[in-house]
């Protein structure tokens, strides 16, 4: 498990406004390393969040106090938007990121959200962290907006919950008004099942659900269970439609202002704490669904009722390729194709 270095996250309560001050007047990096700023969205007590003050202190440590990190976590520098657009522009050093949640910035950061790429953690691990088209893609797309992808951590199988009824087959989406992020490709799987969808910062989902302008959502059970979002819900489905990964990524100017051994340290510790991060992340997803049952009714869908969602999902790929394009699309079905 990773050893968390607490002083190093900055407290919510303690000097916002400066933050956000530090934020407008850019980079905290220099020629030589120096301090560093991360932030991203996820809960204080959650696996991404361990795994980013475990960066922090190895970094410290193995460069012998050249560089070190402070991490801003729950969205105190903004959401994945606006985190993701400060790295661009090199007024944020680094983030843990949900490319997903970016596609406003480019299309094709949520190409890896097409429904039922991946059944299993076995199957992700050689489509989603290996050199396929999918990490090929995010990596040369974070590129193109000034982002290194210094490694792929994981944050889990997304599922769907709502306040009305049981989820079992793919026609009980029909008529639900369903929160969905800005994803072409998760948005367009719940419009074909006949769900209102609606896009909606994170932030404000949980208003959302408790002044019922939302029915439900899709969320892995640990962000819902982390954020709270099952307390105003009743039920939830383990759907599986989608295995979302996140990136660990650094600003190309914060980058270019390391030496070479510094730059390949940063590389060597966030894939060392990304690895750990998704072992640790699987352990407590059984956990954290029996966290979510007790305010919820979960469906774990049979081997029959999930194939039923798996060819729906399938079935609707090539309606995406003019956004991610044929090529991608057709490269990403044959890599599925050839796990058998």
């Amino acid at each position: 498990m990773f050893r968390t270095n607490v002083r190093r996250t900055m407290a919510a309560t303690a000097g916002v406004a400066a933050i956000l001050t530090v934020t407008a007047c850019g980079s905290g990096s220099s020629e030589s390393g120096g301090e560093l700023r991360l932030g991203h969205v996820f809960a204080i007590d959650s696996t991404q969040n361990e795994a980013a003050e475990a960066f922090a202190e190895q970094l410290e440590e193995q460069s012998g106090g050249e560089l070190s990190v402070d991490v801003y976590p729950a969205s105190q520098l903004g959401g994945d938007e606006t985190l993701g657009q400060d790295v661009s522009r090199g007024t944020l050093d680094m983030a843990f990121l949900n490319p997903g949640s970016l596609a406003t910035m480019d299309p094709l950061l949520d190409f890896h959200y097409l429904p039922y790429i991946v059944s299993d953690n076995e199957q992700a691990d050689e489509i989603f962290f290996g050199d396929g088209i999918i990490p090929q893609t995010l990596s040369e797309t974070l590129a193109e907006h000034n982002m290194e992808s210094l490694a792929s951590f994981e944050l889990e199988f997304r599922g769907v919950s709502n306040s009305k009824h049981a989820v079992e087959t793919v026609d009980d989406l029909r008529g639900l008004k369903l929160r969905v992020p800005g994803s072409a490709a998760i948005r367009g799987f719940f419009d074909s099942a006949g769900a209102q969808t609606q896009v909606m910062p994170m932030p404000e989902l949980i208003t959302g659900l408790q002044q019922d302008t939302v029915d439900g959502q899709d969320n892995g059970v640990l962000i819902t269970h982390d954020n709270s979002l099952d307390r105003s819900q009743a039920y939830y489905t383990l759907t599986q439609h989608v295995y979302a990964i996140g990136s660990i990524v650094i600003s190309e100017e914060t980058l270019q202002g390391l030496t070479d051994d510094q730059q390949e340290l940063v590389r060597t510790v966030a894939e060392q704490v990304a690895a750990e991060q998704v072992e640790a992340n699987r352990v407590l997803v059984e956990e954290y669904l029996d966290r979510v049952a007790e305010n919820v009714e979960v469906t774990e869908l049979s081997e029959e009722q999930l194939a039923e969602f798996r060819d729906f999902g399938l079935s609707l790929w090539d309606d995406f390729a003019g956004t991610y394009g044929q090529d991608r699309v057709d490269a990403l079905r044959a890599e599925v194709e050839a796990l058998g």
